[in-house]
């Protein structure tokens, strides 16, 4: 079975993270052979070519560019490859099925956010796909609200590598390479710096959580176009120096057991891997009860869940754990469970694979 996959982000975020588990798992199984088509100066095509995939471009016009469609097509006439699986949106969802479509190649779509379509969108779309996986069920629920056919959904949810993040927290390395001053609580974010992602949320909160917690730190893990409102923003409201702007870190697997807490105010999320991360690390969680949120954090089993913009509640439920280590210390214990049990990386691998038997009809 050949498969092209198809991936056009540039950073070995979430997405692309997941993208690349996918591909070393079915590697592992020996039974398939896969083929990535990405930029070929992204994140992931260096790390596919380290692990032995072979990489393809999908070219220099961006994900909006319909030219896409085109050199899809004609490395699919080159391949010939059984399936084709895009992982990606911004338009690659559309020439990456579409192009399938052209070359008579059945095709299968990773939805990995629930962010809502227009119904005209979702009409011309979906119907290029014999599936569409959706991460978690709250895309499931968003897919069927659209109007894709409940038998054309498939639910796999994301995984991450529990062992990676089950590390021992270095306090001193940790503190000294983010210039933190000892002693006091750290909090973290890690997500990339736009709007729906809900930093301001927190922001907004942190003023009344330094009262209760005078020596709190916040750390804000990832980059984006907000970073200089986000740092205005602090500075309007008196928190600047409590803030650390960390950007992208290759080694958070070492930060992640340095945190109190992962903060994760969010108005709209597939599933959210960073909260899978912080999970297998051991680290409780507070975060907003919206998308697929809920089936990464269990309200009172590893974490807090509160009403999305909804700072005040954000900062009571942040207090409340900073304020009770013991709950804090048995969430975070829940959450390496939770991780272990439910989002380890074969059984996505293995769900990925059922869906292309049943779409080859073997």
């Amino acid at each position: 079975m050949r498969i092209l996959h198809v991936e056009t982000g540039r950073h070995l975020y979430g997405g692309a993270a997941q993208v690349l588990y996918l591909l070393e798992g079915l590697a592992r199984h020996g039974d398939s052979e896969s083929h990535l088509a990405c930029p070929r100066d992204s994140a992931i095509a260096a790390a596919a070519r380290e692990a032995g995939i072979p990489v393809h471009d999908t070219g220099r016009g961006g994900d909006l560019a319909p030219g896409m469609a085109l050199r899809l097509r004609r490395l699919l006439g080159r391949l010939r490859p059984d399936l084709v699986h895009v992982h990606s949106r911004r338009g690659a969802d559309l020439w990456g099925g579409l192009a399938a479509r052209w070359a008579g190649v059945p095709a299968v779509l990773s939805r990995r956010v629930d962010n809502p379509e227009p119904r005209w969108w979702v009409a011309r779309k979906y119907p290029l796909y014999a599936r569409t996986i959706a991460i978690s069920a709250g895309i499931r629920e968003v897919l069927l609200a659209e109007g894709v056919p409940a038998e054309r959904v498939v639910t796999v949810p994301s995984a991450v590598d529990a062992r990676r993040y089950a590390l021992p927290c270095d306090p001193a390395w940790f503190r000294g390479e983010l210039g933190l001053p000892d002693g006091g609580p750290v909090l973290g974010v890690v997500a990339q710096l736009i709007e729906r992602k809900g930093h301001t949320y927190l922001l907004q909160a942190l003023p009344v959580l330094r009262e209760r917690f005078p020596d709190l730190r916040v750390v804000l893990f990832g980059q984006g176009p907000l970073r200089a409102a986000l740092e205005d923003e602090a500075r309007r409201r008196g928190v600047a120096e409590a803030v650390r702007f960390a950007g992208f870190r290759e080694d958070l697997a070492r930060m992640l057991p340095c945190l109190d807490l992962v903060v994760h105010p969010a108005l709209r999320e597939g599933l959210g891997v960073s909260l899978l991360q912080a999970a297998a690390a051991g680290v409780p969680i507070v975060a907003a009860r919206a998308g697929g949120i809920p089936e990464a954090v269990r309200d009172g089993e590893n974490g807090r869940l509160v009403a999305p913009g909804n700072a005040p509640a954000l900062a009571a439920a942040v207090g409340d754990l900073l304020a009770d280590p013991g709950a804090a210390a048995r969430m975070g214990r829940a959450g390496r469970e939770l991780v272990r049990r439910e989002f380890d990386i074969e059984a996505m691998v293995a769900g990925n694979r059922r869906v292309y038997r049943e779409v080859l009809g073997r």
